[in-house]
């Protein structure tokens, strides 16, 4: 289980070295390093057995300098205050990074949702929204999916918050349905966004994407989302696994295959043609790019060491501990970090926030085109301030959205 305690520190201590370097005055750095509101919600619910539960909720608003807070709701065991507000405070540098007018926020609820109905989901998701109501709205605060919520638990928010406001308002969410004002590609955003750091990580590498092996931690949405795509331009993606463990096979995986067997079995373990593998072993493997896409902490000063791929591309958010990042960058491990890495998914939620304001909705060869040229103006930005300052990626991306924020501080001042 991901310690939330270091989870949070780990923000706070990218933020405080970011900072240094970028000599913010005090006054705005103490400001950037707390949110702007952090909500504590009970959320009673009628279980099916007809008992009364009460869950915890959270939402936390890093950060609305720039726009209306902006981040995903998450149902999970290990949901608690420090994990949303380092969440958040991730996703105010993601939103800033990538030029989009917002600020982070995070939720979640603390449950075990493979536990739980889907009338219970329904009914949990409908109380939480009625909780947290007052601080989220188009132009507030803008939740979208996260682990174990998706687009059916975005229509209950969507619908919960439009009949206490009296009409529609299909922008309070994103990651909805395309019938109820979703947007084109959405789903596969986040995957896609990392598929196109690695095939930029391959360009700036000089490294030929026709035989590259990829494995890959987490075959959720990213995971297998970023795997179809670099499967089709040539990559072999000798690795997968997921919380049942993984599946090896040196001469590549066959992906169709494995989807399918997804959609079957629901795990990846069992997959014929494979060797099984460890979570812990597949960050082992002799191979060229890893992709950590599950959840926090994977990669720590215990394992960075043993790592042989040279390229690491984060799709989950904090992977990677500090301790770990100093070794990687011992090891001339080239890493393209979450906060770009994984930043399609709010890239295209943004769209999708455009579209439903406009009412007006665009093709999906629109969308992934606009997605990639977001993901790969971005990368080269953060590229060229990584060799203009001889810093790691990660320090290069944080010192462009941190400093974005502060900036924007400094021009609006302090009210009152």
């Amino acid at each position: 289980m991901v310690n939330n305690d270091i989870l949070y520190e780990t923000a706070l201590r990218q933020f405080d070295a970011v900072a240094e370097i970028l000599h913010i005055e005090d006054g705005i750095r103490e400001r950037m390093r707390y949110p702007k509101r952090s909500l504590i919600v009970s959320v009673p619910v009628k279980m099916d057995n007809g008992k009364i539960k009460v869950f915890k909720g959270y939402r936390v608003q890093h950060d609305i300098t720039l726009g209306p807070s902006k981040g995903g709701i998450r149902y999970h065991p290990n949901v608690d205050l420090k994990e949303v507000s380092a969440l958040a405070m991730l996703m105010t540098w993601k939103c800033a990074l990538m030029g989009m007018p917002y600020g982070g926020a995070k939720g979640g609820v603390e449950c075990n949702p493979e536990e739980m109905s889907q009338d219970e989901l329904e009914r949990m998701t409908r109380r939480y929204t009625t909780e947290i109501v007052q601080v989220i709205g188009p132009d507030k605060d803008i939740p979208a999916p996260d682990l174990s919520t998706n687009t059916q638990t975005m229509a209950w928010m969507m619908d919960t918050y439009s009949m206490q406001q009296g009409n529609t308002v299909p922008g309070v969410v994103t990651g909805k349905p395309l019938l109820l004002g979703g947007s084109r590609g959405r789903a596969e955003g986040t995957g896609r966004g990392v598929a196109y750091m690695v095939m930029e990580a391959a360009r700036v590498l000089y490294k030929d994407l026709r035989g590259l092996r990829v494995a890959i931690q987490g075959v959720g949405n990213v995971g297998s989302v970023a795997a179809k795509l670099l499967n089709d331009q040539g990559c072999n993606i000798v690795a997968v696994s997921d919380v049942s463990g993984g599946v090896y096979n040196s001469k590549g995986l066959l992906i169709p295959y494995l989807l399918h067997h997804l959609r079957e079995s629901k795990h990846v373990a069992g997959m014929r043609d494979t060797d099984p593998i460890t979570n812990e072993e597949l960050f082992e493997l002799d191979c060229d790019v890893i992709i950590p896409a599950a959840i926090e902490g994977q990669i720590t000063e215990k394992n960075a060491d043993k790592i042989k791929a040279k390229v690491i591309v984060e799709g989950a958010n904090g992977p990677t501990t500090p301790e770990a990042d100093k070794i990687l960058q011992d090891n001339k491990v080239f890493l393209v970090p979450d906060i770009l890495a994984n930043a399609g998914g709010v890239t295209v939620s943004y769209f999708e926030w455009v579209q439903d304001i406009q009412y007006y909705f665009w093709s999906e060869e629109d969308i992934q085109r606009k997605l990639r040229g977001v993901m790969v103006d971005t990368f080269n930005k953060v590229y060229a301030l990584s060799n203009k300052r001889g810093i790691d990626m990660r320090t290069a991306g944080l010192m462009l959205g941190i400093g974005c924020v502060a900036e924007a501080k400094k021009m609006r001042g302090l009210y009152p």
